[in-house]
């Protein structure tokens, strides 16, 4: 521990040598410290009357324009008085939409959907869902199809990133309290309380950031395999796809009709299979609550904590502090989500090539794009990867597409489709090392068991009809007793 009360850092004080000092770095107020103190990337042009100018905060706060230091006086006081839970998402959702004004990395900046790219959307997705109905048993799950720019995906998709992320933030949340010694927590109370509320407040401020950078990558709702939008309705980001098809040397048409197979196909996928959303979300989490934090690395940061530094936490969660239990118990957990999210993004991959193979002659070149770009993920994805220590990606896309295609060959859409009807029947890690095994394993008759109980609830409804009839012949016969005395 540093001399200072819990290892808190006291502010730097003024240069002895006044203006010579100011002048080691004109773009921090005096060389004390990062122009922004933040970490949220507010611009430091000017300050008060320049950098020469008598500004008591300069030290404390740079060279920041009164506009600016405004908002890191805001932004200060979001931050310290949090009270909500493990993620402060408000300011995850306005770090999001700032993240998304500002644009890609290669200029793309976002715009409000016109009148027809939404009538394209709407009429690819009419047409995928026409063609789907002959490579899947299961009906339209899409009950509208909407075109969303890449702030209104943010808005969209933000209550399931909450529900992903809760619960690895709660986990650091606790442990901000756990690091201090047990005979100093009574007293530090408020302390406690205030390196939650940062956490909760950076948390937000990275989870916003990745939002905000993968809303400029995502082509519809369904990318990572996860329904992050609203259930029923199939959406495509029209921006975003032009993007993405511009290099690619196939048309706009193909590359948006292709898209909305892919976003219809999930839709069909978790609107007809109830258990798949909660199943796949459950997976996450139960993988989320094994991995733990690391104390050591989180105590360095609290006590090295100098408020005037609060990026240092932000720092901390992007190089990542947490590990996954190394025990049976969580690798099978691992196993189980990566299995699921391979079985879906296969099954989609598998129905949708069946769908445009016939139809499009870019079929092959599109679906082998996509399967290179779920693969290798994006710099957003990493940085998910880093703040709840998983990545989603179906690792084993192609085993599992293999295994779809080789079930549809030998039972059949409705015998392949009918997989879904319970986990329980669908294909493990071990099948899709031996797909063929799987393939040709003695399927379930699940009739014959359906009428074997059928059969016993019949008769254990007539045995109880049988003793209710007893019952009441013997009630009868004593009334007669009573009667003849």
């Amino acid at each position: 521990m540093s001399d200072t009360p819990f290892g808190f850092g006291l502010p730097p004080e003024e240069p002895d040598d006044g203006d010579e000092g100011k002048k080691k770095d004109p773009q921090s107020g005096g060389g004390q410290g990062p122009a922004n103190p933040f970490g949220f990337g507010m611009p430091g042009a000017g300050g008060f009357g320049g950098p020469g100018a008598d500004n008591p905060f300069a030290a404390m706060f740079g060279s920041l324009n009164p506009t600016d230091l405004g908002a890191a006086f805001q932004q200060l006081g979001q931050m310290l008085s949090y009270e909500g839970g493990p993620v402060n998402w408000d300011m995850a959702k306005q770090i999001a939409r700032q993240t998304v004004s500002q644009g890609t990395a290669g200029g793309s900046k976002d715009a409000s959907v016109g009148p027809a790219d939404r009538k394209a959307v709407e009429d690819a997705v009419r047409l995928a869902d026409l063609w789907l109905d002959d490579a899947t048993s299961l009906p339209s799950g899409a009950h509208s199809a909407v075109a969303w720019s890449r702030a209104e995906w943010v808005e969209a998709t933000l209550p399931a990133w909450r529900e992903l992320v809760d619960p690895v933030a709660e986990r650091v949340g606790n442990a901000m309290g756990d690091v201090l010694p047990e005979e100093m927590q009574a007293m530090a109370g408020p302390l406690i309380g205030m390196m939650r509320s940062m956490g909760g407040a950076m948390f937000g401020t990275q989870i916003g950031q990745a939002v905000g950078v993968l809303a400029g990558e995502v082509v519809g709702s369904s990318d990572i395999g996860l329904p992050l939008g609203p259930a029923g309705r199939a959406a495509l980001l029209p921006l975003n796809i032009e993007t993405f098809g511009k290099d690619l040397g196939v048309s706009q048409e193909e590359v948006r009709l292709y898209l909305a197979l892919r976003e219809a196909a999930h839709q069909r996928l978790f609107a007809h299979v109830p258990w798949l959303r909660s199943h796949l979300f459950g997976a996450v989490d139960g993988y989320a609550r094994g991995i733990k934090v690391d104390t050591a690395k989180l105590e360095d940061v609290v006590g090295q904590f100098d408020p005037q530094n609060p990026e240092q936490l932000q720092e901390a969660l992007q190089q990542g502090m947490f590990q996954p239990e190394d025990t049976p118990e969580q690798k099978a957990a691992l196993a189980r989500l990566e299995t699921a999210l391979a079985l879906v993004e296969g099954w989609v991959d598998a129905v949708v090539h069946a769908a445009a193979k016939p139809r499009l002659s870019s079929a092959d070149a599109l679906r082998e794009t996509l399967r290179r770009r779920r693969a290798s993920g994006g710099p957003a994805e990493q940085t998910f990867a880093t703040l709840i220590g998983l990545e989603l990606r179906p690792r084993r896309l192609r085993d599992a597409s293999r295994l779809w295609a080789s079930l549809t060959d030998a039972r059949g859409v409705d015998g392949r489709d009918a997989l879904w009807a319970h986990p329980d029947m669908l294909p493990t890690a071990t099948d899709l090392d031996d797909p063929d095994g799987f393939v040709h394993r003695e399927q379930i008759d699940f009739s014959e068991l359906d009428k074997m109980l059928g059969e016993a609830a019949g008769k254990r409804d007539l045995r109880k009809k049988d003793e209710g009839d007893a019952e009441g012949k013997g009630g009868a016969e004593d009334d007669e007793g009573d009667g003849a005395e």
